[in-house]
């Protein structure tokens, strides 16, 4: 990644779709918040419909200057113009994809334990999503939850093993536990309900980067 989008990192938002928002509006709002990133999740859908939504959100987010990742569709990412994709454990393998989409694309593979990572480290990929950090509604199938400690402790493990790819942390992460899941070591957060479920998304997108830049300015403070 580059230096642009590592930065872009820091918070990543997850479309959802609810009763109040479609994904458009819901990718909007972030971005006017100050979200840099944004990944168009859309389980269950044909990829007719993911291809073209993908479509529109993608100049949606050059307009904003954000990075557009697509989850889990590989030849949906190369065909629209997206950033990069997605990939958790049961989609395409990272090597396929890598294959399929060059170099100049951003693969990010799911994983839930340190063991995972180390695996992962050595794949084709440029950055981790670590999680559940809590229960999250919006993904069945949920892993163990890690929660503060469980991050602590693998972080800990990758510096241990000098493995430094980027992680990302997601499930459940809402504005209270930003600065803490920072302090242990992951480089971003991956929220999606807790802005969409706020009074206001734009604005609590505006104070979870609040956050995000507070921690940044203590870590370069010393």
């Amino acid at each position: 990644m580059t230096q642009e989008q590592q930065k872009a990192f820091q918070l990543q938002f997850i479309t959802h779709h609810s009763d109040r928002y479609t994904y458009y509006q819901s990718a909007e709002m972030a971005l006017r918040g100050g979200c840099k990133w944004v990944q168009l999740r859309m389980k269950g859908y044909a990829e007719q419909e993911v291809e073209q939504l993908a479509l529109q959100l993608q100049p949606l987010c050059q307009t904003y200057n954000a990075v557009f990742i697509i989850d889990d569709h590989v030849e949906i990412c190369k065909t629209t113009g997206a950033d990069g994709v997605h990939l958790g454990k049961s989609d395409m393998h990272p090597c396929q994809a890598r294959e399929i989409l060059g170099e100049n694309f951003i693969i990010g593979y799911t994983c839930n334990t340190a063991e995972d990572i180390l695996h992962s480290s050595r794949l084709p990929v440029d950055y981790i999503g670590l999680g559940p950090f809590r229960f999250t509604s919006t993904k069945n199938n949920l892993s163990p939850v890690l929660g503060i400690e469980g991050y602590r402790a693998i972080m800990q493990t990758c510096r241990n093993n000098a493995v430094h790819i980027p992680v990302t942390a997601i499930g459940g992460i809402t504005s209270d536990a930003v600065s803490e899941l920072l302090q242990t070591g992951v480089q971003g957060v991956a929220i999606s309900g807790a802005i969409l479920q706020a009074d206001n998304p734009t604005k609590e997108t505006k104070e979870i980067m609040r956050k995000i830049h507070l921690h940044t300015k203590q870590k370069q403070n010393g």
